[in-house]
């Protein structure tokens, strides 16, 4: 085997690229870029396996398999060390979902394609991300792909062109073009795919190739372009954030300073390449894959476990928690396999690495398959974790665009063919059933409900097609029967305000532009509600509101059996009040008005039933969830908040309309 002559410059490399990294992660300040260290990464791994195929091709010696082992040999037994303990902690600490999640993580690692997994899910800098323990193996992933198929292409076009260099970079060129294009149109895509990254890896695959000449670089010209590398990374890293368009062009200041700092430091010895051989920066390089591997999961797992988020003390001692597992990593796992003192031969080293893919990637399996194994969790734990399930008798109850007509409606209280009430709305309609069914037979009152995920029940007002039609039909059934009174029933604010998170998807937008406004939307919002009560008072209905229970801003059983699993309190977790009021404010108003002027328009809060006077909107009653996520009642959450519908049926008796 040919080697590759060491450079101590590109081990000191490498530790810039771990240290932008592991100090982005744990949120050290000015460090607002330090993602690109993965570019770093990178284009060093493009250079030195490309330096190396190429010179083992040239003595006639390069053998394909003998690559392929030699890859696993340095990637997977730390890699593999890691996903194992991540999975055993995980089954500790996670909640079912989160350790589904994970499952589905090192099923998909193992088989060198997580980042095609992440690439469907959340972005790389949502907060979402933060509970995803091998989120980072997407960058190994890609180089994986990498190294499997450019062997491959670089054999094809070396026999077969000429100008074989000029086709690869041609490739170069065509992979910087769609990635480009793709941080504006899929940035998703562009930051996790491997055609969308490719020419990182081939920049340094590219400088490796280059023919070799005798001319050599002047120490001036040298110093300038090492220098000027050096900055081009730091600007990188200092300067670029979250909101940096990426990678695409913006990927240009690493890739192009990694490319000049190897380019410049093989030519001369300069004083970046001093600073880059010193003995720290080469002892970090010589860790950097092993403590890449092990600081994320760390930082994950801590955050996880504080719930409330982390002091920069603490930080600080999980990063030197996170280098000394990787410095272990280093010296007991990688080394030992690297220096072949463990299954030396290409047959052992492979067969190995099939046992944990098989392994790990059936127990990640497994793991998914079983949701998550929540037979693990405590009584208490498991109880808030399945709170985030419908019944499904509501299931059932909520409409879809292929519900029968005669399946419209769910019917409550006494059979009877006076039917004097429907309730009607979206989804949180449907959370409102158990209330419903509660008091309808406690009255002796019969009711139906209709209901639709994610559609107001407003003419004009709809997003989508299917709820107009849904709406449509709603009004043709109300026509064929008959019904004294309406209760209309929506997370209001949705439609208004969009999400809390800031997500406009289903929020009404200006018809004009097309983007959201929110005075437009407060007076669509308006407007379509008083048209609503008028087409229904003038048919002789009796209106009532229902104002939206108070949205909260964790995803409650999710957040309540994380606490109950580290033995947490649970009974201060809930929304401030008057953030409820602030919201709701300008619907609380025109709820009130329309009620004002018109006897005929009554209007039903729940939100005193579960805001108390400690200021707080509750979540929990007696070990039990009164949520499904962070806006939908749970079936013990409405029928707590069962009191609030008595005005509606104490009407309804008063007026003589129990069932016959």
């Amino acid at each position: 085997m040919t080697t590759l002559a060491y450079r101590r410059d590109i081990d000191g490399l490498r530790a810039i690229a771990v240290l932008a990294v592991v100090l982005f992660h744990f949120g050290v300040p000015g460090i607002t870029g330090g993602f690109v260290g993965v570019d770093v990464f990178f284009v060093i791994s493009g250079f030195l396996i490309t330096s190396i195929i190429w010179r083992e091709r040239q003595a006639g010696r390069f053998s394909f398999i003998d690559f392929w082992a030699r890859r696993a040999r340095r990637i997977l037994p730390a890699l593999f060390v890691m996903i194992a303990a991540t999975l055993a902690v995980g089954w500790f600490l996670l909640a079912p979902k989160d350790y589904e999640e994970l499952g589905r993580s090192a099923h998909y690692q193992v088989t060198f394609t997580s980042n095609l997994l992440f690439s469907r899910q959340h972005g790389y800098f949502d907060v979402s991300s933060d509970i995803k323990p091998l989120l980072h193996t997407w960058s190994l992933a890609v180089e994986e792909q990498f190294y499997i198929f450019f062997p491959l292409l670089l054999a094809l076009l070396s026999s077969r062109l000429k100008h074989w260099r000029l086709a690869l970079f041609a490739v170069l060129l065509g992979s910087f073009g769609m990635s480009v294009w793709a941080v504006e149109h899929e940035p998703q895509k562009a930051f996790f795919l491997l055609h969308l990254r490719a020419w990182e890896l081939l920049a340094g695959a590219m400088l490796a190739v280059l023919p070799k000449h005798e001319w050599r670089a002047s120490p001036a010209l040298a110093q300038g372009v090492s220098l000027a590398s050096m900055a081009l990374i730091l600007i990188a890293v200092l300067g670029y954030d979250a909101k940096t368009p990426f990678p695409g062009a913006t990927a240009l200041l690493p890739v192009l300073g990694v490319v000049g700092l190897i380019w410049a430091n093989g030519q001369q010895h300069t004083w970046v390449g001093r600073l880059l051989s010193t003995r720290v920066m080469v002892g970090i390089g010589l860790i950097s894959y092993s403590w890449y591997l092990w600081h994320w999961p760390v930082f994950v797992y801590a955050n996880y476990a504080a719930v409330d988020g982390l002091s920069a003390l603490e930080l600080a001692g999980l990063m030197l928690f996170s280098l000394v597992l990787g410095y272990l990593s280093w010296r007991f796992v990688e080394t030992p396999f690297r220096e072949k003192r463990l299954l030396a031969g290409r047959k052992a080293i492979l067969a190995s690495a099939l046992v944990g893919i098989l392994g790990l990637g059936f127990t990640g399996l497994a793991i998914r398959e079983a949701d998550g194994v929540p037979s693990r969790l405590s009584e208490q734990a498991l109880r808030f974790a399945q709170a985030k399930k419908w019944s499904p008798d509501l299931l059932a109850c909520m409409a879809d665009k292929d519900t029968p007509d005669d399946r419209l409606f769910c019917h409550f209280g006494p059979k009877s063919q006076s039917v004097s009430a429907l309730v009607w709305g979206d989804s949180h309609a449907t959370a409102l059933i158990p209330a419903l069914k509660v008091g309808a037979d406690r009255h002796d009152i019969s009711l139906v409900e209709a209901s639709f995920a994610g559609c107001i029940p407003l003419d004009g007002l709809e997003n989508i097609a299917r709820c107009a039609h849904f709406n449509q039909r709603v009004e043709k059934a109300m026509a064929e029967q008959t019904f004294s009174d309406v209760v209309l029933a929506a997370r209001w604010s949705l439609y208004v305000y969009g999400q809390m998170s800031g997500d406009k998807e289903h929020a009404l937008k200006d018809p004009g532009t097309g983007q959201y406004v929110r005075a437009v939307a407060e007076q669509r919002f308006a407007q379509g509600l008083r048209e609503r009560i008028q087409s229904l008072r003038a048919a002789g209905h009796q209106v009532w509101l229902v104002k939206e229970v108070p949205l909260q801003e964790i995803i409650v059983p999710y957040r309540l059996s994380r606490l109950a699993m580290m033995n947490r309190p649970v009974d201060r977790e809930g929304l401030v009040v008057a953030e409820h009021v602030k919201r709701q404010a300008f619907i609380t108003q025109l709820f009130d008005e329309l009620a004002a002027g018109d006897s005929g328009v009554k209007v039903l809060d729940p939100a005193p039933l579960l805001c108390g006077a400690d200021g707080l909107c509750r979540v929990e009653l007696n070990g039990r969830a009164l949520y499904t996520d962070d806006n939908h009642l749970s079936d013990v959450g409405a029928r707590y908040i069962e009191a609030f519908l008595e005005p509606l049926f104490s009407s309804l008796q008063s007026r003589g309309l129990t069932a016959n």
